[in-house]
């Protein structure tokens, strides 16, 4: 029985079509390479194992860590990835850690948000945790917007709430609204006898 070879063309035809509007398609909708969240803007520069301080009058402020970073001249922006911030007190001692996911700094007034596993950590033990956190430069204040959920644990103490407002060391904080306390302040031995 004869038969024709024209649908095994007609079929490699049809497959070539389909891969070159699959091959089309791909690459219409690629996106350059970049942070997350950047859209389709390229970064100016891009960086391994950035680093930024802030000093006033020589003494530092601050001193931010990141494992990436990319600048945007355009927007002013810096983004980053694996971010930690260490505060320094007025003597020049560190104060306070923070440490996040990715944040952003305004590269004019060096304010700064962070995002993902926001944890700032004092060295007298004080550890505040939340999902996002802004500082403000100038005013070396950290605020969690009234969005967020935060929590802070000092020795067996904790208090969490929504919304925050802070100096960068938890000397003087307070919460915005809905704050819930747990307090478990140990006895000393000598008076649970008595």
């Amino acid at each position: 029985m004869y038969r024709p070879a024209a649908p095994r063309s007609v079929r490699v035809i049809a497959l070539l079509w389909l891969a070159a509007a699959i091959a089309a398609g791909g690459c219409s909708q690629r996106r350059p390479a970049g942070p997350a969240g950047t859209g389709n803007e390229l970064p100016d520069q891009e960086i391994n194992d950035f680093a930024l301080t802030e000093t006033d009058a020589g003494q530092p402020l601050w001193k931010l860590n990141a494992r990436y970073a990319a600048e945007y001249s355009s927007r002013n922006l810096i983004t980053a990835r694996t971010v930690r911030v260490d505060f320094f007190d007025e003597k020049g001692a560190r104060s306070s850690v923070l440490t996040a996911r990715e944040g952003e700094i305004n590269g004019r007034t060096r304010d700064m948000v962070a995002r993902g596993h926001v944890v700032l950590e004092t060295t007298e033990g004080t550890r505040l945790s939340t999902e996002e956190l802004r500082f403000l430069n100038r005013e070396q204040k950290i605020l969690v917007p009234e969005s967020q959920l935060v929590r802070v644990q000092r020795a067996h103490d904790v208090l969490t709430g929504y919304g925050f407002e802070s100096d960068p060391n938890l000397s003087h904080y307070e919460f915005k609204r809905r704050v819930q306390a747990t307090v478990r302040s140990r006895v000393p031995i000598e008076e649970e006898g008595r």
